[in-house]
This record gives C-alpha cells, sequence and structure tokens, in this order.
C-alpha cells in the first residue's frame, strides 16, 4: 500500500514540525508550507490525500486555504483539518463556512489529531492499523 500524503500549512515552524512528525509516524509523506498562497499552490500541484492547514498565517490565512480549495474542482475533494489557537464558536463555525472538513482547536493532542484524521481518512495509519 502506498503512502497517503499530507500537506501542512502554517506559518509557525515549530507546529509544522511538530505536525509532521505525528504524520510521518503514522505513514503519511508530509510536504509543508509556511504561508497560505505557497500551500496552495503545493496542494494544487501535489494532490495530497489531507491537508492540514492554520487559520492565522501571512498573505493567505486558513480560511482563505479552504475557500481557495474546496473551490478549485481539481482540489475540491481533499478533505481539510483547520487547527487554530482561536478559541470560540464564531471561528469554528467560520471554519466549516469556508470549507474545512474538521476543526481542531491548539493546544492538540496525539489522540485528537489521530482521531481527527481517522475521520477524514479512515484509511490512515495514524490510528495504527485496524
Amino acid at each position: 500500500m502506498n503512502a497517503l500524503t499530507a500537506v501542512i500549512i502554517d506559518d509557525d515552524p515549530v507546529n509544522r514540525q511538530l505536525l509532521s512528525l505525528r504524520l510521518k509516524l503514522g505513514g503519511f509523506e508530509v510536504v509543508e508550507s509556511a504561508d497560505g498562497e505557497e500551500g496552495v499552490r503545493v496542494v494544487t500541484t501535489l494532490i495530497p490525500d489531507l491537508v492540514v492547514t492554520d487559520v492565522t498565517m501571512p498573505r493567505l490565512d486558513g480560511w482563505g486555504v479552504c475557500k481557495a480549495l474546496k473551490g478549485n474542482a481539481k482540489t475540491a475533494g481533499i478533505p481539510i483539518l483547520m487547527m487554530t489557537a482561536m478559541r470560540g464558536s464564531e471561528s469554528e463555525l467560520r471554519g466549516f463556512e469556508s470549507g474545512a472538513d474538521e476543526y481542531l482547536q491548539k493546544p492538540w493532542s496525539g489522540q485528537d489529531l489521530a482521531a481527527a484524521v481517522e475521520g477524514l481518512l479512515p484509511q490512515s495509519a495514524v490510528v495504527g492499523p485496524a
């Protein structure tokens, strides 16, 4: 079975590193992007199995990333996990309205991430073998 591919879009290198490590341990091949505009270009080129995006980023925020990807027929079917430190139902609602398929608040645990990814990609290795 080929590894699943995930693109992480986050301007914080520490967040990208933590997410990348966790996803790689789960069997994903990971590509990182430091801002939303670059992330959209990477996703459109690679067509990964999963996108994990932060909300607050320079050049294009996570809401814009979601709208751009869900508005493109080539990338509309890719599941998007939005992660943010923003609290409140308004930001969560805005995430879903912009096209996020799942929303996870920071700080997150490995179990939180695994559950979110499993919900989006039941065949993923993040939660271990069935």
